[in-house]
């Protein structure tokens, strides 16, 4: 059976390790067929990775993960199918990377304050140099052996009441949904297992996304369990929206989370591919890939 189609990676564009050309390759070597790069408020990366799409026969579908507060807490919102130059997108994207850019000066300001000299030169260097996200922060901390893994960085340095915690100033639910909608996309809530909300809260914040013109929930994700896929399936069904796939895969460094080996979505779920014709060629397989 082909595989499901990945619709949620990053590469060196934001925080990934692998460049956009070494995304698209790893993706046909593991037999994807349909990939996503969706990188952390930017498109900086799809100029390149449609170039080796092309060449490695990979169909790239056209993403981003924008940066949301809601609930007064972060969650993130992929964009899949859109127009990478639409305006009003390169307008709100860059305002976040404006964010982004003096929050990486920060944390490094109060990391230094702590005694750890050089974060912020040492995260930087780890980074593309216009995106330097907490990952590059965790990296350097660990290649410090200030920690045993990126995991320990962020429970010991980089969430709330942590020496390098800076709260986000991120888009608005519906700032990025509307962005995503005006680039002709579909908004995707991206690993929702991971926000720790209650039953109630999370069918708030779906319900309010559907009612903005959200239009899925990553129903399987690199960070979700089997038990998470059922929920999530089941929370898709109850707000009517349709079910996305993707591993959010960072690079080779997290061998738990690879490309090419995500599930079947549960049965009854509406796959977030269904309506798009570019993909008549590959619908047998995505068909098949939702159950």
């Amino acid at each position: 059976m082909k595989p499901t189609p990945d619709l949620h990676t990053h590469s060196t564009a934001s925080d990934g390790t692998l460049s956009p050309t070494e995304l698209l390759q790893r993706a046909a070597s593991a037999g994807v067929e349909v990939l996503a790069l969706t990188d952390h408020d930017t498109t900086d990366g799809l100029s390149e990775a449609s170039v080796a799409a092309r060449q490695v026969g990979v169909h790239l579908i056209p993403g981003v993960e924008i940066s949301v507060t809601w609930g007064g807490r972060t969650i993130h919102v992929v964009g899949l199918h859109l127009d990478p130059a639409a305006p009003a997108l390169q307008a709100g994207l860059d305002r976040l990377m404006a964010f982004r850019a003096w929050r990486a000066e920060e944390i490094g300001r109060r990391l230094a304050k702590r005694g750890i000299e050089g974060a912020y030169e040492g995260a930087k260097a780890l980074s593309n140099g216009k995106l330097i996200g907490r990952t590059h922060f965790a990296r350097f901390l660990v290649s410090r052996r200030l920690a045993a893994d990126t995991g320990d960085v962020f429970k010991r340095f980089l969430t709330t009441g942590k020496p390098g915690h800076v709260s986000g100033q991120w888009a608005t639910l519906e700032e990025a949904v509307t962005w995503i909608r005006g680039a002709g996309g579909q908004a995707v809530i991206a690993h929702p297992a991971r926000y720790k909300q209650t039953r109630t809260r999370m069918q708030a914040l779906l319900g309010e996304f559907r009612e903005l013109g959200g239009a899925g929930v990553e129903v399987l994700s690199g960070s979700h369990s089997r038990d998470d896929a059922f929920t999530f399936a089941r929370h898709a069904r109850e707000q009517r929206l349709m079910a996305s796939a993707g591993s959010d895969y960072h690079g080779p460094e997290s061998p738990w989370v690879e490309l090419g080996r995500l599930a079947r979505l549960p049965d009854g779920c509406a796959p977030i591919w269904r309506d798009w014709p570019e993909m008549a060629e590959s619908a047998p397989a995505l068909r098949a890939a939702a159950g």
